[in-house]
């Protein structure tokens, strides 16, 4: 598998224009909704009589409010058309809704504001499918977790820094509404500058009749994402951390206002603490998914949502000063750095939670639909970001506090965390198969790229104790149907994780010959629907931590679905805890040590007319060498 660096993306044509023209789309996005909260939160007496805790939620709601009008026309163009061109158009509608919302600045009409508010919610509306229906197309499978944390770094950056020159610009003396009004026109025109270097992206369905109801596409669009279960639980879950940003970044102005007592570059300094956590979360997914899709970090990106949400409202009722501050006198305040490293925390572990489920999406969906499904969850998170405006607002008129605010959403996001992996143990089996490989043992993996990204294959494997299949599992680009001794799989614990990836559990013919016959079915059945089906020919643990004789059953699984074999070996794991061996477990882990090394080497794919089991076990003895 491909070690670059993702960073090396930016140097190239086919990503680099691209990240450059999303990057100021949201830049400017912010300089501009930023500038406007601003203004009306330090200067609201100058610009409406409105209540401000109001304007607050009520302005990122018309925002989003397009994506629910428009997102199921905006995913047909996107499918439709091609991606290059479709970006220079929009980036040209930018242009002019800044010179509208340039008006509005200039003669004081809040109301032309409020109406280039909306109008960049349409722009972004009609550039969220093209965006990430763009980068499968010109990224490598290998690339598209690194590609997709780069452009979540790039946009929560583009984010941060809009926020920040937004919220200091406006505020100048006399000419600050001016450089506002000014500057997003000229953002804008630099974006549609780098728009012009995008390569060409081929319509994946040029002959697609558009459908201009958004009530009836919609209804399609969302029944179409139902039919693939994993996809449109991570559709869900994508929705819910807009929901779970949605009401902690609007209530940020009041919160550095009326509970920290601070300026508006205390607010600029929560922005900036959440954006640069985003990034990091975001870069590092990467790092921790070894450049693979590993959907294993959603739950821990989840269980840290919560954590330092809750944490979050902690430290906001330990934080007494009532005196009005500026940025270093908040920064000096008792608490103040425990509030910040929380802020922090919710966005890297953002970051982790919300790359691995657009790179799911990206690789389990049909490319012919992506644009439409990646419309269909830009509807649902407006929804999900408008029901979160509302929530706000009326919690806050019944009573709640901002630091209350804090603590319920983190609790909802534990109860939704909960609902989602029981609907898909999948999530929940690979962050427990993540978390051992990279706490208990050091697990490489070599030539782990050989396994197919699509298609039926038998996977074959020595056996060596009872985490073999989550180590394998593990490193699998996709889902694994593993075939196991029905003993092994009835082993408590360990059973609620082989039932979750869907093991098929096999006996002996003298043992239960119809559980044999069954298995047999399973087999073909998973096979034939281009499942991926690993088997342990040894019929049991090694003892001694030499191979045992492999058995005969793969040929049988052969003969009614004759698809490529690949060779595999575990090496290195012999003597571990869950190993069966002579002698106390905790002995042998105990003389191993903490962190000990493994490998999981994958061989050259046979074709099934070529194998035996003989021949089978030398290539794995070959694979596995004299590494126990």
């Amino acid at each position: 598998m491909s070690q670059h660096s993702q960073f090396a993306l930016l140097k190239q044509r086919r990503f680099a224009p691209f990240f450059w023209t999303q990057f100021l789309g949201a830049f400017n996005d912010n300089v501009f909704k930023t500038a406007l909260l601003t203004i009306l939160t330090y200067d609201a007496l100058h610009w409406t009589n409105m209540d401000v805790g109001l304007l607050n939620n009520l302005i990122p709601g018309l925002f989003i409010l397009p994506f629910v009008l428009f997102s199921a026309t905006s995913g047909q163009l996107a499918d439709k058309f091609e991606k290059a061109g479709m970006a220079r158009k929009v980036k040209l509608l930018e242009i002019i809704i800044m010179c509208i919302a340039a008006g509005g600045w200039m003669t004081h009409q809040l109301w032309l504001l409020v109406a280039a508010v909306a109008g960049m919610g349409i722009h972004s509306t009609l550039f969220g499918p093209v965006k990430y229906a763009y980068l499968p197309q010109h990224l490598k499978t290998d690339e598209l977790v690194g590609g997709n944390g780069v452009i979540e770094t790039g946009t929560f950056v583009g984010i941060l820094m809009g926020e920040i020159l937004g919220a200091v610009l406006v505020v100048q003396e006399g000419w600050g509404i001016q450089l506002v009004a000014g500057g997003t026109i000229a953002i804008a025109i630099v974006g549609w500058l780098a728009s012009l270097r995008i390569p060409h992206s081929p319509a994946p369905e040029p002959e697609l009749k558009i459908n201009w109801n958004p009530v009836t596409e919609t209804i399609r669009n969302i029944s179409f994402s139902k039919q693939n279960k994993p996809v449109f639980l991570s559709l869900l879950g994508n929705s819910w951390f807009w929901f779970y940003g949605a009401i902690i970044l609007a209530q940020f102005p009041l919160f550095a206002k009326d509970y920290l007592h601070g300026d508006h570059y205390v607010f600029v300094l929560l922005l900036t603490i959440f954006s640069f956590g985003i990034g990091a979360g975001s870069l590092l997914c990467e790092r921790l998914s070894g450049h693979k899709v590993e959907i294993g970090l959603v739950p821990f990106g989840s269980i840290g949502l919560s954590v330092f949400g809750v944490d979050l409202y902690l430290s906001s009722l330990t934080y007494t000063n009532t005196a009005a501050v500026d940025m270093l006198g908040f920064i000096h305040q008792t608490g103040s750095w425990r509030i910040l490293f929380d802020i922090a925390m919710i966005g890297v572990f953002g970051g982790l939670y919300i790359v691995p489920l657009f790179a799911l999406i990206q690789t389990r969906c049909d490319p012919k639909h992506l644009s439409r499904t990646i419309a269909g969850m830009n509807i649902l998170n407006a929804v999900f970001m408008v029901v979160a405006a509302l929530a706000a607002m009326l919690m806050l008129n019944a009573g709640f506090t901002i630091p209350q605010l804090f603590l319920a959403t983190a609790i909802l996001n534990a109860i939704v965390a909960i609902y989602i992996f029981s609907l898909v143990p999948e999530f929940l089996m690979r962050f427990l198969a993540w978390l051992l490989l990279h706490t208990v043992h050091r697990v490489k993996g070599v030539n782990v790229d050989r396994l197919p990204e699509e298609g039926a294959a038998v996977l074959v494997c020595n056996h060596v104790s009872y985490m073999d299949a989550i180590v394998i599992g593990a490193y699998s680009p996709r889902p694994i149907r593993f075939v196991m001794d029905h003993r092994i799989f009835q082993i408590p614990f360990l059973s609620w994780i082989f039932k979750t990836a869907k093991a098929i559990p096999i006996a002996s013919a003298k043992e239960d010959p119809w559980l044999m016959e069954k298995a047999y079915i399973d087999i073909a059945k998973a096979l034939h629907e281009g499942e991926l089906v690993c088997i342990f020919p040894e019929g049991k643990l090694t003892t001694t931590g030499d191979m045992n004789e492999f058995r005969g059953g793969v040929m049988k699984i052969l003969e009614r679905s004759p698809v490529p074999v690949f060779p595999m070996a575990l090496r290195g794991l012999w003597g571990s805890f869950l190993t069966r061996g002579k002698g106390n477990a905790f002995e042998r882990a105990f003389r191993r040590g903490p962190f000990s090394k493994l490998e999981l080497v994958v061989g050259e794919s046979l074709l099934p007319t070529a194998v035996n089991p003989i021949m089978l076990q030398e290539k794995v003895k070959q694979l596995r060498g004299d590494w126990k």
